[in-house]
């Protein structure tokens, strides 16, 4: 398994998060990638429910996760560090700059184009849940993400991969769009629920959202009064 502690690449995670969020933090995005190429990486975990230490903004400007470093980079933002391991193993980019270029830019459409429409759909059915401002949001936003959807669902057509071939642009299209779990909005698109499905079905993404998944389990917060 990738996972060690004496590895010289080196992730940060959070050590527990709410269920709705289990499977969905963004250093999975790493893990999966690191797993598809079978590269060793430690975790150096950090409390969610706690400010993160001053000097750790010095890591990551905003206080998220993931970070990584490795012998020759350190980098903050799950896209940027794809990218990075991208261009360092043909698993995950084709070797000529042309297949690594699209693979970029299906990359970035994730996170620029598609990411932004969903998030507002996780503010509605999680952090604003039940607020009456929401039922009238609802179509609107719903509109928005379905739009996005239609174009990827164009692009994709009845390929396998967004490109001829699995990359670091299925990686984050994926985990973008498995935060629409449990909406059933890609039921009206089957090609893309499809990709999301074979992502999913990959040995290494399996292994990735295992380990973080035990990370979370391992550190179940207690309930009030509860003794070890």
């Amino acid at each position: 398994m990738p996972v060690s502690p004496d590895a010289p690449i080196e992730i940060t995670a959070f050590k527990w998060v709410p269920g709705f969020a289990q499977g969905l933090v963004r250093d999975l995005r790493i893990r999966w990638a690191l797993e598809e190429i079978g590269r060793p990486y430690r975790v150096r975990l950090h409390d969610v429910l706690q400010p993160r230490p001053p000097e750790y903004f010095l890591e990551q400007p905003f206080g998220q996760v993931p970070t990584y470093k490795d012998d020759e980079v350190e980098l903050f933002e799950s896209g940027a560090i794809l990218i990075h391991l991208g261009l360092q193993d043909e698993r995950l980019l084709p070797g000529d700059r042309a297949g690594q270029m699209r693979g970029i830019a299906w990359l970035i459409a994730a996170l620029n184009s598609v990411e932004p429409a969903i998030l507002p759909m996780i503010l509605l059915n999680i952090t604003s849940k039940g607020e009456a401002w929401t039922d009238e949001a609802r179509p609107k936003f719903l509109e928005r993400i379905t739009s996005r959807l239609k174009c990827v669902s164009d692009a994709l057509g009845d390929k396998q991969w967004l490109e001829d071939r699995f990359t670091i642009a299925d990686i984050m299209m994926v985990t973008v769009l498995r935060q629409l779990r449990g909406t059933g909005i890609l039921d009206g698109f089957p090609n893309v629920a499809a990709l999301v499905k074979r992502g999913e079905e990959r040995p290494a993404f399996q292994r990735a959202l295992a380990d973080q998944l035990a990370v979370f389990e391992a550190n179940q917060p207690q309930p009030e009064g509860a003794t070890a």
